[in-house]
């Protein structure tokens, strides 16, 4: 597609690269596969350019390359791993946390809908030319930057536009609302990440919610593709695995601070999610990073 082509030569002018006046807009550009790694998707869109990643959300996976865009409304909890990438053709991608002020201003132009089924958290479609189009127009503004502070907001708006005249129009419209259903399941993520090292129950995170716990459970994991409870898990088991790779500590502390009482029951989740037990992977990370360094 020769869009794609002149969007990804503009990228790779500007990956690595933040201008303050864009501070939610970002370009990544990896040159190598990756393992799988644990990690917690704030709502954004993301267009890739070049290469292919693998995404698991729960228990459904996701491969997606050029052309193929990712929306999330939710702070979903997900493994991800660049499959395809090289020096000489890197993974090529493009980021905007999204805003839902700017949302809100988009919908209040687009005739409304009413609020169906709960939706899930994350969509994934492919770019037409005329999505593309609204990326790459974004992204120019890090050759003309004088021009950000005028049309860097305008842009953002087209790009929202076209978002929401495609599949995720609805989950778009959820993260807008502050009323809606989403906003309450994600005031129900914060507080599970706010307090994910105690004893949290099912019925404490629908009070948070205002829901009933079967309904909050069945639109917690519409949304997540996880239980409240599993969500609680990866929460505490990737701040283990962040300590652990700071050397904060060995596994059974590392266990004991993020909520665990028993540190075989720890090292067992962790393997069950990351694949190796504690600290081999922790050690496994560290080199990764060092030599990335």
């Amino acid at each position: 597609m020769e869009k794609l082509d002149e969007i990804r030569s503009l990228a790779i002018r500007h990956a690595g690269v933040q201008k303050p006046d864009l501070p939610r807009l970002s370009v990544h550009s990896i040159a190598e596969p990756t393992e799988m790694t644990a990690l917690v998707y704030d709502p954004m869109a993301f267009i890739v350019l070049q290469g292919t990643k693998r995404t698991i959300i729960g228990d459904q996976v996701f491969e997606y390359g050029p052309g193929q865009t990712m929306v999330v409304a939710a702070e979903i909890t997900a493994m991800g791993q660049i499959l395809e990438a090289s020096a000489e053709s890197p993974f090529l991608a493009i980021n905007l946390n999204l805003d839902p002020a700017v949302i809100m201003n988009v919908v209040l132009y687009l005739s409304q809908t009413p609020e169906l089924r709960m939706q899930p958290g994350f969509g994934f479609s492919m770019a037409n030319s005329e999505l593309i189009g609204a990326w790459q127009r974004l992204l120019e503004m890090y050759e003309r930057p004088k021009e950000i502070p005028v049309m860097g907001l305008h842009l953002e708006h087209e790009l929202m536009f076209r978002l929401m005249l495609g599949p995720h129009a609805e989950m778009l419209r959820q993260i807008a609302g502050v009323d809606s259903r989403l906003s309450h399941i994600r005031q129900a993520m914060a507080w599970i990440r706010e307090h994910y090292t105690e004893h949290l129950s099912v019925e404490d995170m629908a009070a948070v919610a205002g829901m009933s716990e079967s309904v909050f459970h069945r639109r917690f994991k519409a949304v997540t593709a996880l239980s409240p409870l599993q969500y609680q898990k990866h929460i505490r088991l990737q701040e283990a695995r962040r300590r652990l790779v700071a050397r904060q500590g060995d596994a059974a502390s590392a266990g004991f601070a993020v909520g665990y009482k028993n540190t075989s029951q720890f090292s067992r989740e962790y393997r069950r999610l990351f694949g190796e037990p504690p600290r081999r992977d922790a050690d496994m990370v560290q080199t990764i990073v060092e030599t990335a360094v």
